[in-house]
């Protein structure tokens, strides 16, 4: 290669602090994090997206009848509090102020209530593709969006630890590019092919079960009541979701035997609601209209390693566990906020954010989280799935006793909502 080339070769080679792999809820989130601090702490970051940036004008958006919705907790929204993005999640988002879980065919039930836990809501919901928009939108406007690249559409190929740090080769409009950072930070989700090429292993167990996802409407209100109802074959999740052109709504989660999936998603709209209601009975109404449904199977993942050196891996691609709780992105959201703040406070104190060292202590400091809330998820989805009579009585009082007892029941809510977990501070001293 000539001097020339070389120089060419070389003035290709964009570097930064961070670059973040994955441009969704998760990787959008640690962006939005890290920003408030960045100028500060003279961070420069990237983000890499598959799809292009919408369109940052909030005021245009509408509601679909067919979203995807996502749980949040109490928690969670004092996580986003602290970046600074709630108030513009809340325009859109349906506060939760009741959770009523049952059991089929069993007399166990236990119901929770905001106004009991002294909190404004138990959790919220809110449609992915809102989330996903005010999380862009505050990138895009933000003070210091300047300290943040987006590079999108564009595509990761290849992924290496290398002399200086960690090297990344893009294809952006089929043209690949290099990239080098200090530190990557994979989230690029369940499926991530990145994880398999470099090499990081995964515990799995499969559920042989599927979550058949949908917007359903009852034919009244639904007073902002969350639902949990236990069934032979798996739960049956009702979320509250706002109003769409007058109808109600509310986002389904049906866990169905994976052998039985074909048959549901082929079901017509008056078979798919006859079995919904079948299952899941009339403590919301009679269900009149359902939408477009989506399926993904069910299991648990863990990744092996979640951090090496100059390389970290939040969310799906980290770790995945079943929806019965609800728990999946709040899980990953802590690990969002836990990571920024490692990153800042190393900063601060001159270490390297590829340091390995200070990676592992953010992990070590995860893991009691992780594997509460993995293992719970996983437990709770083997109990109520069995059918063993002595099982079966157990938990149906054990849920007795959570209804009548205030202090068990409390407690239960607090872990469920998130605030045993101290909030971050997120920013530089």
């Amino acid at each position: 290669m000539t001097e020339k080339s070389n120089k060419e070769a070389s003035a290709a080679v964009q570097t930064f602090d961070i670059v973040i792999i994955g441009g969704g809820m998760v990787g959008a989130s640690l962006a939005a994090a890290l920003l408030s601090a960045a100028q500060s702490l003279d961070l420069q970051i990237a983000m890499i997206e598959s799809q292009p940036l919408p369109d940052d004008d909030l005021t245009v958006y509408q509601p679909s009848y067919d979203a995807r919705a996502t749980a949040l907790s109490y928690g969670t929204r004092s996580l986003y509090e602290h970046i600074g993005v709630w108030p513009a999640i809340a325009e859109q988002a349906t506060p939760i102020t009741h959770i009523h879980v049952s059991d089929k065919g069993h007399f166990g039930a236990a119901r929770l209530s905001a106004e009991q836990e002294k909190v404004p809501a138990l959790g919220y919901v809110v449609e992915n593709h809102w989330l996903g928009r005010v999380l862009l939108n505050h990138l895009q406007t933000h003070t210091n969006h300047e300290r943040l690249t987006p590079i999108c559409p564009a595509h990761v190929s290849h992924v290496a630890r290398v002399e200086s740090g960690m090297e990344v080769t893009v294809d952006i409009n089929g043209v690949e590019q290099v990239i080098r950072a200090a530190l990557v930070v994979m989230a690029d989700g369940g499926r991530s092919d990145l994880r398999e090429q470099l090499g990081i292993g995964y515990q799995q167990t499969q559920y042989d079960q599927h979550a058949v996802v949908a917007v359903i409407s009852p034919d009244r209100s639904h007073k902002n009541i969350a639902y949990e109802r236990f069934t032979p074959d798996g739960p049956v999740a009702l979320l509250p979701l706002a109003t769409h052109d007058q109808d109600n709504r509310c986002g389904l989660v049906w866990t169905v035997p994976s052998d039985e999936l074909e048959e549901t998603l082929a079901m017509s709209d008056d078979a798919f609601i006859a079995k919904v209601q079948e299952r899941f009975g009339y403590r919301a109404g009679r269900f009149v209209k359902v939408g477009e449904r989506f399926s993904y199977p069910l299991k648990k993942v863990v990744a092996d390693e979640q951090v090496r050196s100059g390389l970290a891996i939040l969310g799906n691609a980290a770790h995945a566990l079943h929806p019965i709780a609800g728990q999946g992105y709040n899980l990953a959201l802590r690990g969002v906020v836990a990571l920024a703040q490692q990153l800042i406070d190393a900063r601060q104190r001159g270490v390297g954010l590829g340091d390995l060292t200070m990676l592992q202590a953010y992990y070590r400091a995860r893991i009691d989280d992780q594997e509460r809330t993995i293992g719970l998820s996983d437990k709770t989805m083997r109990l109520f799935s069995n059918t063993n009579p002595l099982l079966a009585l157990g938990r149906d009082v054990g849920l007795q006793a959570m209804d009548i007892c205030p202090i068990a029941k409390t407690i239960f809510a607090r872990g469920a909502m998130g605030l045993d977990i101290p909030a971050p501070d997120l920013t530089a001293s």
